[in-house]
């Protein structure tokens, strides 16, 4: 609890802290565009703190720092506004540069000068080609485009493009040489605290998914959401604009075809049509109509015309600047696009406004009558108003609406990827690794994956925490119970054992001169099988958990010897072959009571049961073939009965019996070494010789054990 508030205050102070460098950013960069201003110096310098704070602070930081100097800025300039956009593209470029580490390099840097000029240059001087109608604009790079236009590219655009990319060359390499020289001087401390790229201030290890990844899938989501609004908000938006500029001018051109209209007598359009300039009064209407269609560019004609079944027939068309006016009488065909209309206009109503793309371009006429005194519709005053002038303000309109679309578009999906890495992704990755990384084959290695896990303290307030939540109580029980488990098991393991050696020592009670035989074998079986790893012998078979079942089964080997009766196995002298034949049945016997205590007990073949079947079953076989029960031979003879084989002759040879004393340890050694190759697998024979020092200390303690238990009896 006291983890996670240390957590969530230290990420308010980060907030905090973050907070504070998006201001100092916005600081720098008007302080920046201010002093150029001051200085009449034609750079803007308003991109300083945006790289500065993208770099620190990563995506977000940089993107609000480049919104809301544009938006400051925008205030005493409106258009400034809509570049925002562009110092928005050139945080999310600075912080992608900042991530990968392009600033420790000369290479690096250029690729991000390149990059800030491409956007600030090329982009800004789009930009600024349909902001300003297809014009030069009157921003800094203004004057030099002038210049380049009048001397040496005589294309507009391109002398505006060239222009624009030579002043951001100098502008954003200033720019960037400040920005990288602050960003050094910052303490390391401090950027560690400010840095927003990882998650945590740690970077979760990125997983490998068989389909399309998560954060893939949520930045795609995002993407469309953001997408669709924004071209659904912009259609509307510009539909809206469309619509009201096209009213906006339809209304002036009735108010233009209304004037002209008031300045023709309807009386005397038939004298007009017939005598033209010579007619009373003719060309003073015409000047008149000439003065409206001089009082704006938008102004395409004024003029008047007569409609009749074979055409227009012109009243008056005054000549403009680029076009001269027909003569009064003069028939012109219909457009296309008044053909609709047609019968409304011969039969002298009023019509609707028309868009045209014909004979004399692409226009929105307005047509209003004139009547005579008797309330007869003469001919039509007619206004047509340029559309390419409503296109370019509607170019402008989209311009500024994409620009700052594009801004809070880049703005949303840049939150929205941050939201979604930080808060979803890297939460379940880091869970993912710490699931896949746990570590469950030792107590201290449990301990610390079950650490890292802790360590993780996942703060999402969502599903993900509680996932991270049951994940974390799942691993620390599963931890408890693998402990607990581990003692049980232990603990019968230990029991196991101990009903093992309880079980051998009955059989010891009844025979009378094994002594503690069946400890010693076992300790010889443990010694030869750690010298056959030792020298590569059957190397593969002898992994740990077989060593330690051969080990624990082998005082069971002669656990069928329970059923030989005690005038057979503790008779002092030498056996008769009938009584032989009856001691030799202690192998089957053994091996049949260690298979139903298999079936009773297992329900299967464990380890150690079927190692202790081996032992009692074939200890007595030989390499050559001539053992008992079933004169098995080389390697059909299971491999833990071979190695009891050399365990338990060699423990009968030094041992002492009733009819014999043990023979000296270097004599039963040679025994076995003579017995190599026919009794004995020649290479756990070899084995056994080679850990010669071994096998001594373990029989000696054996002798002395054997000594001192005679001198109590003495």
């Amino acid at each position: 609890m006291q983890n996670g508030l240390r957590s969530r205050n230290s990420r308010k102070k980060d907030l905090l802290l973050t907070a504070v460098l998006c201001l100092v950013g916005v600081g720098i960069n008007l302080l920046g565009s201010k002093a150029m201003l001051a200085a009449n110096i034609p750079l803007y310098l308003d991109a300083i703190g945006t790289i500065l704070t993208s770099s620190l602070g990563g995506y977000i930081p940089g993107i609000i720092v480049g919104l809301l100097t544009n938006a400051i800025n925008g205030i005493a300039d409106t258009t400034t506004f809509y570049y925002a956009v562009l110092n928005v593209m050139i945080a999310i470029a600075a912080a992608y540069f900042s991530e990968k580490g392009y600033y420790k390099k000369f290479k690096g840097i250029l690729a991000a000068l390149f990059t800030f000029v491409l956007i600030g240059g090329a982009l800004g001087s789009l930009l600024t080609w349909f902001l300003y109608e297809h014009d030069f604009g009157s921003g800094i790079s203004a004057p030099l485009a002038h210049q380049f236009f009048n001397n040496w590219i005589h294309n507009a655009f391109n002398a505006q493009l060239f222009a624009d990319i030579v002043i951001d060359i100098a502008d954003k390499a200033l720019s960037l040489a400040i920005a990288l020289a602050l960003l050094a001087a910052v303490p390391k401390a401090w950027k560690d605290r400010l840095n927003l790229f990882g998650w945590r201030n740690q970077s979760a290890r990125q997983m490998t998914v068989r389909g399309v990844p998560l954060g893939a899938k949520i930045m795609l989501c995002i993407a469309t959401a953001a997408l669709l609004i924004s071209v659904a908000v912009t259609a509307i938006s510009f539909n809206l604009f469309h619509n009201a500029a096209l009213d906006n001018q339809t209304q002036i051109g009735f108010g233009l075809a209304r004037l002209a209209a008031s300045y023709l007598d309807g009386n005397k359009v038939e004298e007009y049509l017939t005598l033209g300039e010579a007619a009373e009064g003719y060309l003073d209407t015409e000047k008149k109509f000439k003065d409206i269609m001089d009082c704006s560019p938008d102004i395409a004609f004024i003029y008047a015309y007569q409609i009749r079944e074979d055409g227009c027939h012109v009243v008056i068309d005054p000549d403009t600047e680029n076009l001269e006016g027909e003569a009064p009488g003069t028939v012109i065909p219909f457009d296309e696009a008044f053909l609709p209309y047609l019968p409304k206009l011969l039969a002298g109503e009023e019509m609707d406004p028309v868009v045209s793309d014909d004979t004399y371009g692409h226009l929105l006429t307005l047509y209003v009558p004139v009547y005579d005194d008797n309330g007869v519709c003469q001919c039509y005053a007619a206004a047509d108003l340029s559309m390419p002038r409503i296109i370019a303000s509607e170019e402008v309109f989209m311009t500024r609406i994409i620009s700052l679309f594009l801004g809070f578009f880049l703005l949303i999906m840049v939150c929205g990827i941050h939201l979604a890495r930080h808060h979803i992704i890297h939460p379940i990755n880091a869970i993912t690794d710490a699931a896949g990384t746990f570590a469950f084959n030792t107590e201290d290695a449990r301990a610390e994956s079950l650490e890292k896990i802790n360590q993780l303290d996942i703060h999402t307030g969502d599903e993900i925490e509680n996932l991270y939540r049951a994940f974390e109580k799942t691993c620390e029980d599963t931890v408890g119970y693998i402990s607990d488990s581990q003692k049980k098991n232990k603990s019968i393991a230990q029991l196991q054992n101990g009903m093992i050696m309880v079980l051998a020592d009955v059989v010891e009670s009844r025979d009378k001169m094994t002594g503690d035989h069946i400890r010693n074998t076992a300790a010889y079986a443990r010694i030869i099988m750690e010298q056959m790893k030792a020298d590569h012998v059957y190397e593969d078979r002898l992994t740990d958990s077989y060593m330690q079942d051969v080990v624990n089964s082998a005082p069971l080997h002669d656990v069928g010897k329970i059923h030989i009766a005690d005038s057979v196995l503790n008779k002092p002298g030498k056996l008769t072959e009938e009584e032989y034949n009856e001691m030799k049945t202690h192998t089957v016997i053994g091996g049949e009571i260690i298979h139903n205590a298999i079936k009773t007990v297992s329900k299967g073949e464990s380890g150690y049961l079927k190692e202790a079947r081996n032992l009692a079953n074939f200890h007595h076989e030989r390499w050559d073939g001539k053992g008992y029960p079933q004169g098995l031979s080389g390697t059909d003879i299971p491999l833990s009965a071979r190695i009891m084989a050399v365990a338990d002759v060699f423990d009968a040879l030094v041992s002492r019996r009733s009819y014999k004393e043990g023979f000296p340890f270097e004599k039963a050694m040679s025994i076995i070494r003579e017995g190599a190759g026919t009794q004995f697998d020649p290479q756990i024979a070899q084995c056994f010789l080679n850990a010669e020092e071994r096998v001594r200390e373990v029989t000696r303690s054996k002798n002395e054990k054997a000594a001192e238990e005679e001198e109590k009896k003495a």
